[in-house]
């Protein structure tokens, strides 16, 4: 408030304090008219500043009020407001080497033989998203629902860069540099090959393109990362067996490489895992918000469930095995059982609707350690219960909290599963979690839903979404790595 000198009277305020005290009036007639221009001025903005703090404190009240009575429809804190990284704070810019297409959206192409085992062409449309699920969604606004391919993490990435506001377009001012290279779909290409040269070619053309560039000197790859769709084993290769060996050039082992399955045993510490893309896709904030909250009102009849199939060899058949014996067996186990040829399992709204109707999941290691059904579950509200520590806890550092796993999920050990041989009785699944008493349950639940938004790839034409999904967490951690490295 400003109060202008000339609107004040000198006598009219204090001869209405005289009508009540003639003492005031004494007092202050022997003030010189500046002094009491300036006290009177101090009187009106303490009247002020009374009433503004009044009425703040009460719209506080109001407010807080609110947020008692909706606690039950509250968002997590993910989603209640802006992250700083959506804003890129504290100096991180990345640059987005502009590729030759050979080394990503070329290899698009010839899309039906992107896989020894299925015909990819459906899977990369929609930058990688897959086919729309319309039937997801009660309107005909843009969908959020996609039937997304385990294995299309490098290109969602991708797209999602492309928009990204800690995207630069000049190099010079980047303080991390993307190379989107779609190594999984190169690899998945070529599984098969018996020439290896021919296995290793692109790779090997990768890592040349990478050194004659100006950028790369500076710190020789170590504000470099990219992102690969498949599991590290496909790039890990030994003696001349399975996959390519594109993380074991000394090159790309300088750079941050992110996969959906690291090897735990990494000793050159530059691999990070990053979750397996799931069929969720949200535009905004009040997107993922509306999802969460249904799950959340979820009716969950069944126990737990179990989505699988038998795997070969002898580790493997045996965990996988015991879990589908005990579920099929339990009244309050739902099995979705797959394999070859048509099955439910291939339909991501059977897969939702099963694990939204359970409270566990069980999450047995697939043809390696990780697998999709993990984030799935998340997706669901399910609780998951792990049977290797490899499957979640040695991963993904950067993503589930990082202190007492209790917390979002059940562990059994595998070797629990596997001691029925007459001297030791098998864990009973159903009995370790029946005996989990209801409040913990709901606890854990919670957990479980409050991480959808980081495990979460958000749609690629996203531009505000109000939470940080899996591509703004993994770009905050790989800042913080580099502030640690000193480069």
């Amino acid at each position: 408030m400003v109060v202008k000198k000339k609107s004040i009277s000198s006598a009219s305020p204090w001869t209405e304090k005289g009508k009540y005290s003639k003492t005031n009036e004494i007092h202050y007639s022997f003030l010189k008219p500046q002094l009491r221009h300036a006290l009177l001025l101090c009187f009106l903005l303490s009247v002020w500043f009374v009433i503004l703090r009044c009425f703040l404190l009460s719209s506080s009240t109001s407010e807080n009020n609110i947020e008692k009575l909706n606690v039950d429809e509250k968002a997590p804190q993910t989603t209640s407001k802006s992250s700083a990284i959506s804003k890129c704070e504290g100096g991180m810019s990345v640059y987005l080497y502009n590729m030759p297409a050979e080394f990503n959206k070329g290899l698009l192409k010839d899309c039906s033989h992107l896989n020894s085992y299925t015909d990819m062409c459906p899977h990369v449309a929609n930058r990688g998203l897959g086919q729309p699920l319309s039937y997801m969604v009660e309107s005909a606004v843009a969908t959020t629902w996609f039937a997304t391919h385990q294995f299309i993490a490098e290109m969602i990435f991708h797209a999602r860069m492309e928009n990204h506001p800690c995207r630069v377009l000049d190099p010079i001012n980047a303080k991390l540099f993307y190379v989107p290279f779609y190594g999984g779909l190169d690899a998945s290409s070529k599984f098969h090959d018996a020439n290896l040269t021919a296995r290793d070619e692109l790779a090997v053309r990768l890592a040349d393109y990478l050194r004659s560039k100006p950028w790369w000197e500076r710190h020789h790859g170590k504000d470099h990362f990219l992102v690969l769709g498949r599991t590290a084993w496909d790039f890990l290769r030994r003696n001349n067996n399975f996959g390519n060996s594109l993380l074991n050039l000394p090159d790309v082992q300088n750079m941050s490489v992110l996969t959906v399955e690291r090897n735990p045993w990494d000793r050159v510490h530059n691999q990070h895992g990053i979750p397996y893309p799931s069929y969720f896709h949200p535009y905004t904030s009040h997107d993922m918000m509306t999802w969460q909250n249904k799950m959340r009102q979820s009716s969950r009849p069944h126990l737990f469930s179990f989505i699988g199939g038998p795997r070969r060899g002898v580790q493997k058949a045996a965990v996988r095995d015991e879990l589908i014996r005990q579920c099929s067996e339990s009244g309050r186990c739902k099995l979705l059982k797959c394999g070859k040829g048509p099955s439910k399992c291939h339909y991501p709204i059977e897969v939702l609707k099963v694990m939204s109707q359970s409270q566990f999941c069980l999450q047995a290691p697939g043809d390696s350690f990780t697998r999709r059904s993990t984030f799935d579950s998340v997706l669901a509200g399910c609780i998951p219960v792990f049977f290797s520590p490899h499957t979640v806890y040695t991963q993904y550092e950067w993503f589930f909290p990082a202190g007492d796993a209790r917390e979002y999920s059940v562990y059994i050990d595998e070797n629990a599963l596997k001691t029925g041989n007459g001297s030791k009785r098998v864990v009973s699944i159903e009995e370790e979690l029946f005996k989990i008493e209801r409040e913990k349950v709901e606890r854990m639940r919670s957990a479980v839903i409050n991480l959808m938004p980081r495990l979460t790839y958000a749609h690629p034409n996203a531009t505000d979404l109000g939470f940080q999904d899996a591509v703004d967490v993994a770009l905050e951690a790989l800042w913080a790595k580099r502030l640690k490295l000193n480069v």
